[in-house]
């Protein structure tokens, strides 16, 4: 398949329909006990919603959506020092559109620029650096977020950076990693989960070999998935065979992207520039050991951590967010007492509302009334 439309055949999706269903009937799997699989990334939740999938499945599936967008897992202390970076004299912040809405402790970063400080909305980390080269006597920060999908732009251009010899380019690294992610959920003994949709950017840098010590650790399959709803159906007919045989292994749907060993590219680029960071703070997970990136010591003078004074502190979520439980597949977005009222697009209290890839966004613009699939335990 080449193009879009053959992705979204209704034929074919009612097909791979009937197959999950049987499958389903076969493994005796029922509302009562059901397979719960985690899809990790935001963007899967949207196409499970955006094209009904998800009121189509049978009940003996039961969809539980994961930490997988990295802007709903922005810690508020992140946003603080990026404000706090922002409004120092002297700065353009540069940053993707989707972190400007994100709230802080105290406000986002687009109160800041309506407050007059000077945050542009990029569209790389390259438009940054070529502000750096326009701007010789401003000080140029880019906020680099994200998991391996966007951290290798990041790292080529810090390396380009430095190659020119700038001195006005800066990078804030709050760069995040998947494997110690899925690591801390499986680790979880609230959480049970049978098997992974992976997420197919993040796997296009990686490879597949990364998720092999989690399959044979906890036992829990991966199916690596594309983004349209027939990469999503057949990838849970790939799941459902794997339980049906007893294998659990880490298998790549999204072949026509993602290659077994990766993007060697783009692994090096990372390994040059990034370190693990002892222990980084998510949004509602808390502190997960190795999951972040931070800059190495070799281009400290590059590094926004170091040029600037942070406040590098630990700040609470909202009390009214559930962003957390949502975040680890514990509620649907729909169970959070402010889902919808005072926690919407317009008026967000978590980042999960703010991103358009986060699950209570995608709940609120394609499925906000549709909770007649109950939990099994509202059974």
């Amino acid at each position: 398949m080449r193009y879009v439309d053959e992705f979204r055949d209704p034929v074919t999706g009612q097909q791979l329909l009937q197959q999950i269903t049987h499958q389903v009937r076969v493994l005796g799997r029922d509302a009562q006990h059901p397979l719960k699989i985690m899809e990790v990334c935001g963007g899967h939740t949207h196409t499970l919603f955006k094209f009904g999938i998800e009121s189509m499945l049978p009940e003996g599936i039961e969809m539980v959506h994961g930490p997988g967008c990295p802007v709903c897992v922005l810690p508020v202390g992140c946003v603080d020092d990026a404000i706090a970076i922002a409004t120092q004299p002297n700065v353009i912040f540069t940053t993707y559109g989707d972190t400007l809405r994100v709230p802080g402790s105290q406000k986002s970063l687009l109160q800041c620029k309506a407050e007059g400080a000077d945050i542009r909305t990029v569209y790389s980390p390259s438009d940054a650096l070529a502000l750096a080269r326009q701007s010789p006597d401003r000080d140029v920060v880019f906020f680099g977020i994200g998991f391996e999908t966007t951290a290798p732009s990041a790292a080529l251009t810090l390396l380009q950076a430095h190659e020119e010899g700038l001195s006005n380019f800066f990078l804030f690294s709050t760069h995040i990693t998947i494997i110690p992610t899925l690591q801390a959920l499986l680790d979880d003994p609230l959480l049970q989960i049978d098997g992974f949709i992976g997420p197919g950017h993040v796997t296009m840098v990686i490879g597949l070999e990364p998720y092999l010590a989690l399959c044979e650790t906890h036992h829990k399959p991966i199916v690596i998935s594309g983004f349209e709803p027939l990469d999503l159906l057949q990838s849970l007919v790939m799941l459902l065979e794997q339980f049906q045989t007893g294998r659990c292994t880490v298998e790549n749907q999204y072949k026509r992207v993602v290659q077994n060993s990766g993007n060697r590219i783009a692994q090096q680029a990372l390994e040059k520039v990034f370190l693990p960071r002892e222990c980084f703070e998510w949004r509602g997970l808390g502190s997960i050991p190795n999951s972040g990136l931070q800059i190495r010591p070799e281009y400290a003078h590059l590094d926004a951590e170091k040029r600037f004074l942070l406040p590098s502190r630990s700040v609470p979520d909202p009390k009214a967010c559930q962003c957390g439980e949502v975040l680890k597949g514990a509620i649907k977005p729909w169970q959070c007492k402010v889902f919808g009222t005072a926690c919407t697009p317009e008026t967000p209290i978590g980042a999960c509302m703010v991103s358009s890839e986060g699950a209570c966004a995608a709940y609120y613009n394609y499925g906000r009334l549709a909770t007649t699939r109950t939990l099994p335990q509202e059974r």
